[in-house]
């Protein structure tokens, strides 16, 4: 049974009845579960780890909880810092918001809690995590982190590492019971949270923590790719811990253990937005035409052409999506089961309805009623914005990814649709005798060099504002100069040579260059998505 520092009278109904009751009691008798870990009494003996590991069947390479070291100062005055690293069971868990079936709930006493029957393993609950507590199980593939040992608190248990804990560094309690120990020093003790500014109100709360241990990116990264007693690891898209340089803020602090983490979406989602910017892009690139040149409107770029690409491009970005679930077999259950505050379940209805638009406009064309289809872009040209610009809606939802966090975003991926859908129609135009039409190859080959020049205006300003954060600038930096910078530098050359698509249809007989910069403008814009999109997870949160 729980020691009496954590019972109450006002909570004891709580504690004794199991299973669902349990938590039926709790939130009636207005339980708030939370934790306290003294750091004072921590010693790093990861019994805590170990504990979690048996009592919930983790398997090997992850963990739900871990100990991590931090060795500050210099040599002879020098001490060890620990940091008992798990979910902060977060007031407003960007996890729950971002989970697209509510696989990911926080129960009526406080505990952010998951059920893997629901989880499709889209990992947007471990993009939008500021603290990296969610992970993939790599036995069942659902997300799974800490839950406080629900299962144990429903029956009157304490959690496992409660338990084990040697010298009770680690406490739980009811916030809202002043009897417990854990209400006694958050409201009478300095304590501390990490990431405060993530405005989460987490109920993980840290007595003497050191903040070299609670700030990611305060020790400096250990070199020769060794931790004290193991090495850093080389697992694909990992995420090396600790600050890159010497410029961090505490300099006197070294990390001397953690545990690797993994960037949780990798290139699919890089090209995922890439397939989609196509697909939004030829409808509006083609309706500009029509609309700015004065194409008719039966033309075979209008009515067949453009909406057979968008089809084709957005059927694409559908199967890479299920491709990146780790259960691609239950995708269904977005539509079935949708958590609507999750932007990954507005795009889903968003490029449904989309793809419909897109299928009616085909139909018109081919039964000889291209009027009607123009009308129905009315319908479309909202359908195909939102498709190209949910997705830095969906981005912002990863509070955890300060470079994700622009307000450019969402107007910047429209420029991208522009972008991608010009290149594209230019294509057939150019290539195809059949379809070549010079007028509206020379209206596309302008679109495509103002939308080339907008996309660096804005990577240019998104890129020359000074980030607001420590994670932002990392990132950035990342991008700019570090891991990717091949991938964003090549983007710049290759997006500048799409630009000359002009000038090469000015030319007489410049069919082929027009249609060569156009594919050149394609693969610089799939080199930027990728740069953007790892290059926003390569920065430590742990």
């Amino acid at each position: 049974m729980i020691p009496t520092p954590l019972a109450s009278s006002r909570s004891a109904d709580a504690h004794t009845v199991g299973g669902a009751d349990a938590g039926v009691r709790a939130s009636e008798a207005g339980v708030r579960w939370a934790k306290v870990i003294d750091q004072t009494r921590c010693i790093g003996c990861h019994a805590c780890t170990t504990a979690c590991k048996s009592e919930n069947e983790v398997p090997l390479s992850v963990t739900r909880t871990y100990v991590k070291y931090v060795d500050v100062g210099f040599f002879p005055q020098a001490r060890r810092a620990f940091q008992v690293t798990r979910c902060n069971m977060c007031e407003y868990a960007p996890c729950v918001t971002a989970c697209p079936t509510g696989a990911m709930f926080r129960r009526p006493d406080g505990i952010v809690d998951f059920d893997k029957s629901i989880c499709i393993g889209c990992k947007a609950c471990i993009a939008a995590c500021p603290y990296d507590a969610i992970f993939i199980n790599p036995e069942d593939h659902s997300a799974e982190k800490c839950n406080f040992c629900a299962h144990r608190l429903d029956i009157g248990l304490e959690p496992a590492c409660v338990v084990v804990c040697p010298t009770e560094a680690i406490l739980v309690g009811d916030l809202n019971d002043p009897l417990t120990r854990v209400a006694q020093i958050v409201q009478r003790d300095a304590v501390a949270v990490r990431r405060p500014e993530k405005e989460t109100h987490p109920k993980l709360f840290y007595r003497g923590a050191h903040q070299a241990t609670l700030d990611p990116l305060a020790a400096r990264r250990p070199g020769g790719g060794l931790f004290m007693w193991s090495e850093q690891g080389t697992l694909p898209n990992q995420v090396t811990s600790g600050h890159p340089g010497s410029w961090n803020s505490s300099a006197a602090a070294l990390l001397s253990y953690d545990i690797p983490h993994r960037m949780p979406w990798d290139w699919r989602v890089s090209l995922y937005t890439w397939t989609k910017s196509i697909a939004a892009g030829v409808y509006l690139a083609a309706l500009l035409v029509v609309l700015v040149r004065g194409m008719p409107a039966n033309d075979l770029l209008w009515r067949g052409i453009a909406p057979v690409i968008a089809l084709v491009m957005l059927a694409a970005t559908g199967v890479i999506l299920i491709l990146d679930l780790e259960h691609p077999l239950r995708f269904y259950m977005i539509f079935t089961r949708p958590q609507w505050r999750s932007w990954l379940v507005r795009g889903a209805f968003v490029i449904a309805a989309y793809a419909l638009v897109l299928l009616a406009h085909l139909v018109l064309g081919f039964v000889s009623r291209p009027g009607m289809a123009t009308t129905l872009a009315w319908f479309g040209v909202p359908a195909a914005v939102m498709t190209a610009a949910y997705t830095g809606y969906l981005f912002a939802q990863a509070k955890a990814r300060d470079l994700w966090q622009s307000p450019l975003s969402p107007p910047h991926l429209v420029v991208q649709a522009l972008l991608a859908g010009a290149a594209v129609l230019l294509l057939p135009l150019m290539l195809l005798p059949r379809v070549r039409d010079v007028v509206a190859g020379g209206a596309l080959a302008l679109l495509l060099l103002c939308a080339c020049g907008a996309h660096l205006l804005l990577v240019l300003a998104e890129h020359t504002l000074t980030p607001v954060t420590a994670h932002a600038r990392l990132a950035a930096r990342e991008m700019t100069r570090g891991r990717y910078a091949a991938w964003f530098w090549t983007s710049a050359v290759l997006i500048t040579a799409g630009a000359t698509a002009p000038l090469w249809i000015a030319v007489s007989d410049g069919f082929a260059g027009a249609a060569f910069a156009a594919v050149m403008a394609l693969l610089g814009l799939y080199a930027y998505e990728h740069a953007y999109v790892q290059a926003g997870q390569s920065v430590p949160l742990a």
